[in-house]
């Protein structure tokens, strides 16, 4: 769908694009981190090396060798332990920060004080509440080292907050709300990012609630989150038209997408769904239904903003920063510049292993976020079964114009990482 183009939504989303919208937040406490750390901490001594920096997530110390290590099986690079700590979601003044906060008043005025807010989890999590605890099947292809960042074999940063879910069920919560970064290995454009964030909720009813109803729990909650997500909607985009779109995911069933008519075209604001019995038997809630649901701050922030690009969110520019004011949804965003991009072309022959994610990954490791987009622009296979790719790479700075020189030398590296790390002929 065309709206699936924006930033990614959550682990509502269809089975290839799983975890792009559902979501949950940063403390590094009880829940499965400090679990998911400590389990593999006399193995990790064997080739643990010095402490670079440390951060201080939700009262937990995470030094930098807790997240990048030598570790075979680690895949997370520098790059991405910087954004650590960041917490774009917990400012007040910041778009995502408005919008969570947005978000909240409606519950808060339409649920008083029903529903416990998350948004300072850990993401360091164990493969096992990631995946398994929200029945993603052992196959799906978001398991693959080139989605998702390994912080060791049972370790990884969260691809979406519902790694917290079954947890925070066993708990005692039945109503939550959860927002924090997660992490994915993707694209380069002007909508996708290694982090981004979420907000997901989760209602947990008791038999008493439905059986005077006269409709069983399933209708009964899929009802309920139905009335709940059209308010919100209303809330945030104003008197919209609305329709709902049954759809697929694992983890619940029946499966809803809503979308809205919105600045002259349908936007998929979020997926959700009734929760798999499954989840809650494994959570000791076998005599209840559930609701849940998912959006990506990012993806709804770019529309009520008129935010063109996801690597503003990062920004600590004045000129974009000094743009927005706490409790003030949908300010309209105003370029300052438009500085002029730089494309540079790169072309090899691939082997079996290429994957773009792979290629993203280099270019973002030299580039940082001057690299616009990555975009495969021509690709042939000759007589003798070699396929050759050809990419190529905007590089844009948000903030000021880049020389020559500097775009020269960013190529030259990218092209050397390309070669050395991915093993392809370069052309």
């Amino acid at each position: 769908m065309a709206a699936m183009s924006y930033a990614q939504s959550t682990l509502f989303s269809k089975p290839a694009l799983l975890f792009r919208s559902f979501t949950f937040s940063l403390t590094c406490s009880s829940f499965s981190t400090s679990s998911a750390l400590s389990a593999h901490s006399s193995r990790r001594q064997k080739w643990r090396q010095p402490v670079v920096s440390a951060l201080d997530l939700g009262g937990v110390k995470i030094a930098k060798d807790d997240v990048v290590r030598d570790d075979p099986t680690n895949n997370v690079p520098d790059t991405i332990y910087a954004k650590l700590g960041l917490q774009l979601h917990r400012r007040d003044q910041h778009p995502l920060g408005i919008l969570k906060n947005a978000i909240f008043d409606y519950f808060d005025t339409n649920y008083a004080n029903k529903f416990d807010k998350f948004d300072d989890l850990c993401p360091l999590v164990s493969v096992k509440a990631n995946f398994d605890d929200v029945l993603v099947p052992p196959d799906h292809v978001s398991r693959s080292y080139n989605d998702t960042y390994y912080v060791d074999s049972q370790t990884v940063l969260r691809c979406h907050t519902s790694a917290h879910q079954a947890e925070l069920l066993r708990k005692g919560h039945t109503h939550f709300l959860v927002t924090g970064d997660v992490y994915r290995r993707d694209s380069i454009d002007s909508t996708h990012y290694p982090v981004f964030h979420q907000m997901e909720g989760v209602r947990v009813f008791s038999p008493d609630e439905w059986e005077t109803s006269g409709v069983d729990g399933t209708l009964y909650a899929a009802s309920d989150l139905k009335k709940c997500l059209e308010g919100l909607a209303r809330h945030l985009f104003g008197a919209v038209e609305m329709r709902w779109i049954d759809t697929y995911f694992p983890f619940t069933n029946p499966s809803f997408e809503l979308e809205i008519y919105f600045q002259e075209k349908w936007l998929e604001v979020l997926g959700c769904g009734v929760t798999e019995q499954e989840i809650l038997k494994r959570s000791g809630k076998t005599d209840n239904v559930a609701w849940a649901f998912g959006l990506g701050l990012e993806r709804l922030a770019m529309v009520l903003f008129d935010i063109p690009d996801i690597r503003l969110f990062w920004s600590s520019d004045e000129r974009f920063t000094s743009q927005f004011v706490k409790g003030q949804l949908g300010v309209k965003f105003k370029p300052f510049s438009k500085f002029p991009p730089c494309y540079k072309d790169m072309s090899f022959w691939i082997n079996d292993s290429f994957t773009e994610n792979n290629l993203c990954e280099i270019v973002r490791g030299v580039a940082g976020d001057l690299a616009e987009e990555v975009q495969l622009i021509d690709n042939f296979t000759n007589k003798k079964g070699m396929t050759s790719h050809c990419y190529r790479i905007a590089y844009r700075s948000m903030e000021r114009s880049l020389t020559d020189e500097e775009i020269n030398e960013l190529q030259w590296n990218v092209r050397d990482q390309v070669e050395k790390k991915l093993n392809v002929v370069l052309r």
